[in-house]
């Protein structure tokens, strides 16, 4: 049974008040910086955050489902930094509880975010958790994220793969499309993604990495290919990279 809207209201209260408290300006001015952020931010290290949400999370009986989505939305609905990333950690604490339905709230965080830190933890740990359990289900709506006009929504189309691709389950399919779809993107953010899926992609299938990388050696940036090829044997990444240095010499491009 889901508990009473006013008993997740108190919670979310009592956690964002004990936040304030763990929070220094100083921290509050390097978060601020490092994340490119126009939220509000406390100063709070990670740490200390996960922490306080484990502990709020602890003084109420178990969350069911609807529980966890209630009080991640009254977290979410400030516009402090620290608030919206409790809202993410309660959601990615009760993530095998969620269902494809869920997307469209997920979703709506992502498109709210305003920065990476909030993003890639709700796109690996939450969607990318929903796409493991619930494939079939899940798959049509990555499709149209990885199409959408929306920068984090690409990349988080991208990154829900991940979950999979460390499993026994990788959608290289969905990968190879996705990827191959944006490898023209100039935005950092983009490209970075894309080798980060190969990084991870390269762990247990490396000769996938290396053929789709060496297909595409006149598009992929240098950011994708200096992710793509860490983890591939020094002679494969020697051989990407010099292929990709001629390359540059006949064809330059920005990285």
């Amino acid at each position: 049974m889901s508990l009473p809207h006013h008993r997740l209201a108190e919670a979310a209260e009592q956690l964002t008040e004990q936040l304030a408290r763990l929070g220094t300006p100083e921290r509050a001015v390097w978060d601020r910086d490092y994340l490119r952020s126009n939220l509000t931010h406390l100063g709070v290290t990670i740490p200390d955050l996960r922490r306080a949400v484990t502990t709020a999370r602890r003084s109420l009986p178990p969350l069911t489902r609807t529980d966890a989505l209630t009080l991640a939305g009254l977290l979410w609905s400030s516009e402090v930094y620290e608030h919206r990333q409790a809202a993410v950690h309660v959601l990615t604490q009760h993530a095998t509880l969620l269902v494809p339905s869920d997307l469209d709230i997920i979703e709506t965080m992502l498109r709210t975010a305003r920065t990476w830190a909030l993003v890639d933890t709700l796109a690996v740990h939450a969607a990318g958790v929903i796409a493991v359990r619930h494939p079939d289900d899940t798959g049509p709506v990555l499709d149209q994220w990885a199409t959408d006009h929306d920068m984090w929504i690409r990349r988080s189309a991208l990154l829900a793969l991940l979950p999979g691709i460390r499993t026994d389950s990788a959608d290289l399919g969905r990968l190879d499309r996705y990827a191959d779809a944006m490898l023209d993107e100039r935005e950092f953010f983009i490209r970075k993604a894309i080798g980060w899926a190969l990084r991870e992609t390269s762990r247990r299938s490396p000769g996938f990495v290396t053929a789709w990388v060496e297909a595409r050696i006149d598009r992929v940036s240098g950011v994708t290919l200096r992710e793509a090829a860490r983890r591939l044997e020094a002679e494969e990444r020697t051989r990407l990279t010099a292929a990709y240095s001629r390359g540059r010499r006949t064809q330059p491009r920005n990285s």
